[in-house]
């Protein structure tokens, strides 16, 4: 089962937002999802981004790739620099 950390559209017509979610990448994208991460308003000024850091990590961990927009989202977010540093902390042995 190939795993991926992607956006979900919620929201009214024309008033988007998202909600990043792990899901089976063969499932559709609004359809079923195994976990919620975080979610991405696009509409606020400045944009709202909530991602559960620890949560993300874990799944990243376990394999889950990211989609391309969630993966400059998760950028943005710090995620990926936590996880370097991690990676990091790790192989020195701390």
């Amino acid at each position: 089962m190939a795993v991926r950390i992607r956006l979900m559209r919620t929201g009214a017509k024309k008033q988007p937002s998202y909600r990043l979610v792990v899901a089976d990448s063969r499932s559709p994208r609004d359809g079923r999802f195994i976990d919620v991460v975080g979610h991405y308003n696009p509409r606020t000024e400045p944009a709202e981004l909530v991602v559960n850091v620890e949560k993300t990590v874990d799944w990243i961990r376990k394999g889950a790739q990211p989609s391309d927009t969630a993966k400059d989202l998760l950028v943005k977010a710090g995620v990926m620099d936590a996880l370097k540093k991690d990676a990091a902390g790790g192989a020195d042995g701390k």
